[in-house]
């Protein structure tokens, strides 16, 4: 399960850098190629694309990377072996509370305060 998310993790990041290097930090990128000639989706279209597609991809990177971690963790519970520490603290017994000292059968005589 985990390998295939890692898969799909880096496609994901793969798409996402590629569609970041076709787009332009001033809005033209791929769109001003394109101002020229008259294609199918047109100048806007196109930004419009590259913009939706951009937010598109890094959701879906968060998603599966949050996937991956409540995957792994998953795993990780399920076939990892107690460490030994923690072994003998489930062993050892509580320890038991001190009993209150028992009180002294005769208690000693006050003296009187020295005047």
């Amino acid at each position: 399960m985990s390998a295939l998310i890692s898969i799909l993790i880096i496609l994901v990041c793969v798409l996402l850098i590629l569609v970041v290097l076709v787009q332009n930090p001033k809005g033209g990128g791929l769109s001003s190629n394109l101002s020229s000639s008259n294609q199918y989706m047109g100048v806007k279209k196109t930004a419009d694309f590259l913009e939706k597609s951009t937010w598109t991809l890094v959701v879906s990177l968060i998603l599966l990377c949050l996937l991956y971690s409540k995957a792994y963790k998953s795993q990780n519970t399920i076939s990892a072996p107690e460490s030994a520490i923690q072994q003998q603290i489930d062993e050892e017994p509580a320890p038991s509370a001190p009993s209150p000292a028992a009180a002294p059968a005769n208690p000693a005589p006050e003296s009187a305060p020295a005047q």
